[in-house]
C-alpha cells in the first residue's frame, strides 16, 4: 500500500518584516515561475532581496521545511521536482527521494533529529540545535544528506560569520551542533581539525570586591540575600530558581542541587551535587526560613509560590540604584566569581569542579586565572623595588 501524503508543496521566503523574520508566500507569474524578490506580506506584495526560499510539505503527518537557497529559478525547479515526487508516491510509483537512489532527505532528517532532541534534551538545547540547523539548511541547499561535503561545511562557517554576523564563539557552537546532527545520522569525517572555526577563549569576567560592596550597599535585605546566595554557592540561575528548603541542610551548611519533577527541572548534565555554604549565609538563611511561608517549599518564591523568574531584572535595577553600569552586571558573573575566588583560596580543581557541576575539568580550569588583587601588586612592587 502506498505511503499517502499531501502532494501540495508550498514555496515561501523567509524575510525581515515589521514583526520580525517571517516565512512569506512568494509571488508567482502567469506561467507559475517565482518572481524574484517579491513576496506577500499580509496579502500585499513587497520586494525583499534578503532571505532564502523554503519548500514546505507534509510527510507522514509532519510538516517538513527545507531551505533551497536564494535563487528564484532554482526555487521554482525544486518545487516542481518535489511535487512530482509526491505525486508519484501517492500513485504508488517508486521514486528515489529527491532524485538520489537510497539517499536520505536533509529536511526529513532535520525534522526527526529535532523531534528526538525535544524528547531527550532541555528546551534551551533544542532551541540551539533548531537555530543552528535552520542556518545550515539556509546556507547549504543540498537535498540529501549523502551529498553534503567538506566544502558545504566551510561555506556554512563563512555564512555564519559574514551573512549572519555571528561572533567567533557563536560560529563554533553552531558548527559543533551541525556536526553533532551529522554524526547522529552516521556522517563523519567531513571536516578535519583545521576546518573547525576558531575563536579566542575569553577570560571569564569576575566581580571586583569594590563593585560587590557598592552593589550590596544599594540592595535591600531581601535583594542582598538573593545575590549573596548566587555568589556564595556558584549555582546557576535555574538552580537558584528551583532551590527548595529540602535542598538546604543548615546544620552542616550545605545545599544540594537535585532533580525537581514537580517543576520539570533537572540539573545540567543530569548530575546532582552538594555545595558547602559559608556560616554567614547559613545564618541569613536560618533567619529567612523562620519567617518564610511554611506552605511553600521554595527558598525564593514569588507571592504565588512559583519559581522567581526575574533575578536578572532585579540585579540590573540594583546596579542602577548603586550608580554602577548595569551592563557590567549579570547572574553568571556571580558563578565565575565564586569559582575564581575558590581556586585563589587554594581549593583544589577537582573539588571546585564538583561544586560547579562541570562534566569536564577543562570547564573548571577556565577560572584558574591569575590574581590581580592589590596584594599581588604589592608583591610585584616588592620584587622590583
Amino acid at each position: 500500500m502506498p505511503n499517502t501524503q499531501s502532494k501540495e508543496v508550498n514555496l515561501t521566503k523567509r524575510v525581515q518584516t515589521s514583526k520580525g523574520m517571517r516565512y512569506c508566500p512568494v509571488v508567482l507569474s502567469a506561467n507559475g515561475r517565482v518572481k524574484p524578490e517579491l513576496v506577500l506580506v499580509n496579502g500585499q506584495p513587497e520586494r525583499h532581496s534578503e532571505g532564502a526560499y523554503y519548500l514546505e510539505w507534509r510527510e507522514n503527518g509532519k510538516r517538513v521545511r527545507l531551505s533551497i537557497g536564494k535563487d528564484a529559478a532554482t526555487a521554482t525547479a525544486r518545487r516542481l521536482q518535489k511535487e512530482a515526487e509526491l505525486n508519484a508516491r501517492n500513485n504508488g510509483v517508486a521514486i528515489a527521494p529527491d532524485g538520489q537512489n537510497g539517499h536520505r532527505s536533509v529536511a526529513a532528517a532535520v525534522t526527526d533529529f529535532l523531534e528526538e532532541t525535544k524528547l531527550t534534551k532541555k528546551p534551551k538545547t533544542l532551541a540551539a540545535y533548531t537555530t543552528a540547523l535552520n542556518y545550515f539548511t539556509e546556507s547549504c541547499p543540498r537535498l540529501s544528506l549523502e551529498d553534503i561535503n567538506r566544502k558545504d561545511l566551510l561555506k556554512f562557517s563563512a555564512f555564519l560569520r559574514d551573512e549572519k554576523e555571528q561572533a567567533p564563539r557563536s560560529v563554533y557552537n553552531k558548527f559543533e551542533n551541525v556536526m553533532t546532527f551529522l554524526k547522529a545520522n552516521g556522517i563523519r569525517g567531513l571536516a578535519g581539525k583545521n576546518d573547525w572555526p576558531r575563536y579566542v577563549e575569553e577570560e571569564p569576567e569576575v566581580y571586583e570586591r569594590e563593585d560587590l560592596d557598592t552593589l550590596f550597599a544599594a540592595c535591600d535585605e531581601q535583594e542582598r540575600l538573593w545575590f549573596e546566595f548566587f555568589l556564595m554557592t556558584g549555582m546557576r540561575e535555574q538552580e537558584v530558581m528551583h532551590c527548595s528548603w529540602d535542598d538546604i541542610n543548615l546544620s552542616p551548611g550545605t545545599v544540594t542541587v537535585r532533580y525537581k519533577p514537580e517543576y520539570g527541572f533537572s540539573p545540567k548534565n543530569y548530575k546532582e551535587r552538594e555545595i558547602p555554604i559559608p556560616a554567614k549565609l547559613v545564618k541569613e538563611l536560618k533567619a529567612l526560613k523562620a519567617k518564610s511561608d511554611k506552605t511553600c517549599g521554595l527558598v525564593f518564591p514569588t507571592a504565588g509560590c512559583r519559581p522567581k523568574l526575574n533575578f536578572l531584572d532585579d540585579l540590573k535595577a540594583c546596579s542602577e540604584r548603586a550608580k554602577l553600569n548595569k551592563e557590567d552586571f549579570w547572574l553568571h558573573k556571580f558563578r565565575a566569581t565564586f569559582a575564581t575566588l575558590s581556586l585563589w583560596a587554594g581549593v583544589d580543581l577537582r573539588t571546585v569542579q564538583q561544586w560547579l557541576g562541570h562534566s569536564g575539568m577543562e570547564s573548571t580550569m577556565r577560572y584558574l586565572k591569575p590574581s590581580r588583587s592589590q596584594q599581588v601588586r604589592e608583591k610585584v612592587n616588592e620584587i622590583f623595588a
